[in-house]
Parts: C-alpha cells; sequence; structure tokens
C-alpha cells in the first residue's frame, strides 16, 4: 500500500532497515512494515520463520528484504507510514499494515541496495508490489523482467481530479465524487489486500498487477471484493466513501518496484 498516508492522514517517521534488517518498532505490524518496505507480509514471515505473524515484540529485528535484494552496508529507508495501533505486540498493513493473516493483508515493496550479507537461512523470495475509458501503455520498469508485459490503465473513478501528487505529501491523486460511486480496478490483477487497518486509509484495497506494480484505492464506503479474487480492468471493486477522510473522494496510488509514482503519468488522458 502505501510508502505514507494521503495528505489527510498524520505522518509518521521513515522507516530505515540496515543490509536488509529493520528492528520492530513501538506501533509496528507486519503489514505496516511490509508495506513500508514494499514486500508481501507473507514473504516476510516466511523469511523470519514467523509461525504467527500477527504477534511482533518491540525490538525483533526482521529481514525486510532477499538477500540478493539488499548487499551488504546498504541502508534502505521506507517512505513514511502512519503506525497503526499502539505497540509491542499487535495484530496486522501494512498498507502499513493489517490483522492476522490471510483475513486482512496488504502487499508489498522493497528498495535495492549493495550486500555482503550472508543469505538467510529462508530461501529469499521475489519481491512482489507494491490502488471504461481508453488506456495508456506502461513499458515495463528497467528491473523487470524482458517479458514482463506492458500494463493497460484505467480511470478507477469518473469524478476530476483535486489533489495532485506530491512525492514529500501526498503519495497518490485525490478524485472527487459522491458517497457510493463506483470504483473501478485501473488493471487487471489480484486483490492482495481489502480492509480498514491502515490509518490515514480507511476502507483500502490493494491490487497487485505484476511483480512491480501495484495500485491502492482508499476511503472508501464499502469494499466490494476479497484478498485472493482476481479482477478485470474496469470491474466495480468498490463504492466511494469518506472513510478517514473529510469528504467523500478516492484517493489512488501507483506503485513501481515499490515508489510512489505520480498515476497521472499512466492515465488516459481525458
Amino acid at each position: 500500500m502505501p510508502a505514507a498516508a494521503p495528505a489527510t492522514a498524520t505522518q509518521a517517521a521513515a522507516r530505515e532497515a540496515l543490509d536488509g534488517q529493520y528492528v520492530v518498532q513501538r506501533g509496528d505490524t507486519l503489514y505496516s512494515i511490509a508495506l513500508a518496505f514494499g514486500q508481501d507480509y507473507r514473504d516476510l514471515a516466511r523469511w523470519n520463520g514467523l509461525d504467527d505473524p500477527s504477534r511482533l515484540q518491540v525490538g525483533q529485528t526482521l529481514r525486510v528484504a532477499p538477500s540478493a535484494d539488499v548487499p551488504g552496508g546498504a541502508v534502505v529507508a521506507a517512505v513514511p507510514v502512519a503506525p497503526v495501533g499502539a505497540a509491542d505486540v499487535r495484530p496486522l498493513e501494512g498498507a502499513t499494515s493489517l490483522p492476522a493473516v490471510p483475513s486482512t493483508a496488504p502487499p508489498t515493496i522493497a528498495p535495492p541496495g549493495p550486500a555482503a550479507l550472508p543469505p538467510p537461512a529462508v530461501a529469499p523470495a521475489p519481491a512482489a508490489p507494491r490502488m471504461v475509458e481508453p488506456a495508456v501503455k506502461t513499458p515495463p520498469p528497467a528491473t523487470s523482467s524482458a517479458k514482463e508485459p506492458a500494463l493497460t490503465w484505467a480511470w478507477p473513478a469518473s469524478g476530476k481530479v483535486i489533489e495532485n501528487f506530491d512525492e514529500a505529501r501526498n503519495k497518490g491523486i485525490g478524485i472527487a465524487g459522491k458517497e457510493g460511486d463506483p470504483v473501478l480496478a485501473a488493471n487487471d490483477g489480484e486483490v492482495v489486500y481489502g480492509g480498514d487497518r491502515l490509518r490515514g486509509y480507511g476502507n483500502l484495497i490493494i491490487i497487485k498487477h505484476t511483480d512491480d506494480f501495484i495500485s491502492a484505492y482508499a476511503h472508501n464506503r464499502q469494499i466490494l471484493v476479497k484478498q485472493g479474487q482476481m479482477v478485470k480492468r474496469g470491474q466495480r471493486i468498490a463504492e466511494m466513501g469518506k472513510t478517514d477522510s473529510d469528504v467523500p473522494k478516492l484517493h489512488f496510488e501507483v506503485r513501481r518496484a515499490g515508489k510512489p509514482i505520480d498515476p497521472l503519468k499512466f492515465l488516459p488522458n481525458r
């Protein structure tokens, strides 16, 4: 989901990991850590041998990237994410976070770095990301496989843009509307999170499109899809609302390899 909450949410301090290792802080959940570092919470649980991903201890060290992604000495900084609750032991968003596995859980995102750490005991898994009209095709990023197809994007809502992308303050765009307006999948993919555990996002949906791309859809009144469900571009996935927002709107994000990107670079002109 996301590295930082929308403009309406309280900002949190950025997380950092040294050599792919992160020390759990008060208020962290596996979901929030996974989203902050661009990883799937299930991968984090597997890499760290967590039998119960819903329980973390303050001060606990977690591997947040495959060893091949973070070579020795590299410091990986995650974008700010609002904390989800209070402390030592919490259920899972990781848009920052979310409750226990697998009822509601968000996806992933991880920055690479240089490395000299020995590989972790658990075999690393590849990182997964990462919220009708004419379409715009997006070429795969440089880090993607040459066989990865281009993506075709569509607008997730019909309203006008009322909030623009600003990497420092707003990780996506705001689209105006009224409560109950349809929210549509901007691209084909798998729903990897649907819930309200990410502070500042309200009812949030995260869709994984490829190993590099995810999209996020926040402030919904009602979520109409389930985690693990495959959806098509233009499919109705939620009803617009104002959960964790002052007014009804859709907060929409696109992330590539964990980094928020201005959605207007992908959406067709209108």
